[in-house]
């Protein structure tokens, strides 16, 4: 009979699980694996709030086994490492996102594209090599193998790095693996929450000319002043639309909820992309007529590797790239994700696990 994950490992762990559909999150014991010989055991200080964790612990995606600790955004300092660990020590400043196991051996890893992996073990909800659960970051404590560690460089604060896991890496690796990161190319950015004001942040360090594209035109101050977008276009306004037909060389689509794809294929040059890296729950509609016409490109993305996860995050390091963030205790954590239901958050919400944990629970 299995063991229940109190018990089914030695080290005792606190956290914070959904228990059913209805995703309300509560104190949960659990426990976590004694750290192995290529294992880094760490001190959780904060976890960014994804919006992936909003559609798990309500079970949108039909993946969803209870209970569930969510978070992917993970972030500490290390207490322990295993006897055959090289990259870390105790005291370092590290962080995991959205994946804490792959096979290591196939195409995809080999290319260090591990996120591509058909064996791919996901941060939470998912059976780790021994068949118990993985429990996410809105916990006191984490444990994974170091190839699944990133190191999170001295300059970066600790709270505002955390969405970088999952948000900054998700943007950072389309702007590359595309060539839209060439100096002087011009990119466009669909939406600005999570995804879509890092996506700016890291398009405008790499050189490039961004262009906010929003159904929202009272965000254009924000995206022009604050995060330095060069221009922003309402998605709603015709004349608008019209007026920026083929002027783009790439298009990062960030926005997970129902919307056409033809008014954001005319922004497109010649040969130009359209990148997903939202992920809307029913299908949307493909106009295959313009892209023929035009040698235009749809692709997707997920995530990216350990190394380019790795070298973005040193990117953002040396180009001082932060999330804009909202600092929350764990009590407050549905409160939050309501809040997340209604896009009401600039632009990520944080977790302070360090100290609201134990203190709530």
């Amino acid at each position: 009979m299995a063991k229940s994950p109190e018990v089914e490992h030695p080290n005792k762990a606190l956290g914070w699980a959904a228990r059913d559909t209805s995703g309300i999150l509560s104190p949960f014991n659990f426990s976590r694996r004694a750290t192995g010989e290529k294992d880094v055991k760490f001190k959780v200080l904060y976890c960014g709030i994804c919006h992936s964790d909003l559609h798990m612990i309500l079970n949108e995606w039909g993946m969803t086994t209870y209970p569930l600790i969510p978070g992917h955004e993970i972030v500490g300092v290390v207490t322990e490492v295993g006897s055959k660990v090289q990259k870390f020590k105790v005291g370092d400043k590290v962080g995991v996102g959205c994946m804490v196991g792959a096979c290591l051996s196939c195409d995809s890893c080999t290319n260090h594209l591990e996120n591509y992996c058909h064996k791919t073990i996901l941060t939470y909800g998912a059976k780790y090599y021994d068949g118990t659960s993985t429990y996410g970051g809105y916990s006191d404590t984490m444990v994974s193998d170091e190839h699944f560690v990133i190191r999170i460089p001295e300059n970066l604060p600790l709270d505002s790095s955390a969405p970088l896991l999952c948000a900054g890496i998700t943007v950072y690796s389309p702007l590359r693996f595309y060539g839209l990161d060439k100096p002087g190319m011009h990119v466009g950015v669909v939406g600005l929450g999570g995804l879509g004001h890092v996506a700016v942040k890291f398009a405008k360090a790499m050189g490039v000319k961004v262009t906010v594209i929003s159904t929202s035109p009272n965000k254009k101050k924000e995206a022009m002043e604050h995060l330095g977008a060069d221009s922003f276009l309402v998605s709603k306004d015709q004349d608008q639309m019209q007026a920026a037909q083929g002027i783009m060389d790439g298009i990062i689509d960030t926005v997970s909820a129902q919307h056409p794809l033809l008014p954001l294929i005319g922004l497109l040059k010649t040969q130009g992309k359209l990148v997903m890296v939202g992920a809307p729950e029913k299908p949307l509609e493909l106009p295959v007529f313009p892209l023929i016409m035009a040698r235009k490109l749809l692709g997707g993305s997920c995530i990216g590797g350990m190394k380019e996860t790795q070298e973005m995050m040193d990117f953002a390091a040396k180009h001082n790239i932060k999330a804009d963030i909202e600092v929350i205790s764990i009590d407050y954590v549905n409160t939050a994700m309501e809040r997340l239901q209604k896009a009401d958050v600039r632009y990520r919400f944080v977790i302070d696990i360090a100290n609201t944990l134990k203190s709530n629970a």
